[in-house]
């Protein structure tokens, strides 16, 4: 599986971005998918995730009301619509196949892809 994140860029606090991941090689019908993200310096950490259906979703408290995934199975992709940006939203964000367990979501997959870089600073 290829996945193609785009969408970032650098914003002040405040500011909203879309994030897109494409996946290829495989439809993501079927599979829980998430997006996680890594600032500089720290470990990767999930940021949302939604299940195959798109019926039930799930986010970090940090961004709880702000953010918001989605999917589009017939083009298979997924989302993140980014709103009232901090500066610790500030990382490289990545998608990912994910599993639910105990309350939180985990990448299915250790390959990853090139991510994309949100910077948000004023």
């Amino acid at each position: 599986v290829q996945l193609v994140e785009s969408g970032g860029g650098m914003v002040q606090p405040g500011d909203s971005l879309k994030l897109a991941c494409v996946t290829s090689g495989r439809t993501i019908v079927g599979y829980a998918m998430a997006w996680f993200r890594q600032a500089s310096g720290k470990e990767r950490e999930i940021v949302a995730g939604i299940t195959w259906s798109g019926s039930t979703t799930y986010y970090r408290d940090s961004v709880k009301g702000r953010f918001t995934i989605s999917r589009d199975n017939d083009k298979n992709t997924i989302y993140l619509q980014m709103a009232s940006l901090k500066p610790e939203d500030t990382g490289v964000y990545f998608c990912n196949e994910a599993l639910y367990y105990r309350g939180s979501y985990y990448p299915a997959d250790d390959s990853w892809g090139q991510g994309t870089r949100v910077t948000v600073s004023s």
